[in-house]
């Protein structure tokens, strides 16, 4: 170990001499200088000596930075991420990693820096929800701008998958809708058709009925939507809250349509409570929707049910 640390000082010895200016030689060798500075990082990270690798890296990129190569500047500012990351110290590593995509952005690569907010993302994600939200939103925004679409939505589908698992509801809904109209203009309907379901889920447990209903009446212009198992299922979803029948949302709710989706999804699905507790049908009421009278009362239903949709 004390054979790499040498190893690495000597390198730094070097990169300074690089740095150093002249009579003769008036401009820095930067270049050479920022390959003297990666040589010391590897060295102290092989030596365990992780704080010093990350100033090393630090020192690289400064001097890739002042030789106008960015791409390779924003490398050895992730590398100084990465390692603040082996030291524990999460939040740190993530500013580093925003300023290279930043930087990658600059460089004009902006699918390394998409991918490399996405990696930030994934590593605050435990710590803090809303940042890594953030996050996957800037590197869905890039995708976005170089109309990458297809993998700019599944970013924004991971930014809706956290919103809704720490019950973000109201942002949830708005990221969901983003989704929703990406899978549109990308004519991925069937996605749709499950973005609906999500939408209408996420907006029963904000307590908004009719935010819920108008999704699934928007979605109608949709193709094939109109008469598919999703849109039944989220009729009939709504038409027990409408009524609050607690056991048809429950037989909704417990469908395999709803209980295999996206696991954030399948446990709004599973713990979507009909309002005021609702009511279960009775025995008899159950079997007098088969009897004679059944078709008297359907009409009444019928109407109520159209109603309170409007």
């Amino acid at each position: 170990m004390a054979q790499k640390i040498n190893e690495a000082h000597e390198h730094i010895d070097k990169a300074e001499k690089y740095l150093k200016t002249s009579f003769m030689k008036w401009k820095p060798d930067y270049d050479s200088a920022a390959s003297e500075y990666a040589k010391a990082a590897v060295a102290f990270k092989n030596a365990r000596q992780l704080e010093l690798a990350k100033d090393a890296y630090l020192q690289e990129a400064e001097a890739h930075t002042n030789n106008r190569s960015l791409f390779h500047a924003a490398k050895a500012l992730e590398q100084a991420g990465m390692t603040l990351k082996d030291m524990q110290k999460i939040p740190e590593a993530v500013q580093y990693i925003e300023k290279a995509s930043m930087m990658y952005v600059e460089n004009g690569t902006p699918d390394t820096a998409a991918m490399a907010l996405d990696r930030a993302g994934k590593l605050i994600e435990p710590l803090d929800s809303s940042k890594a939200v953030n996050l996957y939103q800037q590197a869905a925004s890039v995708f976005e701008n170089e109309e990458r679409l297809r993998q700019a939505v599944e970013l924004i589908g991971k930014a809706s998958r956290l919103l809704v698992r720490h019950q973000k509801y109201d942002e949830a809904a708005k990221s969901i809708q983003k989704e929703k109209n990406m899978y549109k203009e990308i004519e991925n309907y069937p996605t749709c058709y499950k973005k609906t379901i999500a939408q209408v889920l996420v907006h029963l447990h904000r307590a908004d009925y009719v935010a819920a209903d108008k999704c699934v009446r928007e979605s109608y212009s949709i193709p094939g939507f109109s008469g598919s198992e999703d849109c039944l299922a989220m009729e009939q979803l709504l038409q027990g809250f409408d009524q609050q029948d607690e056991d048809q949302v429950a037989r909704v709710c417990n469908s395999p349509l709803l209980k295999y989706m996206d696991n954030d999804y399948a446990k709004l699905a599973i713990s979507l409570k009909v309002p005021g507790g609702g009511k279960k049908k009775s025995a008899a009421a159950a079997g007098g929707d088969t009897g004679v009278n059944a078709g008297a009362a359907q009409p009444e239903e019928e109407d109520e049910y159209a109603g309170g949709l409007c």
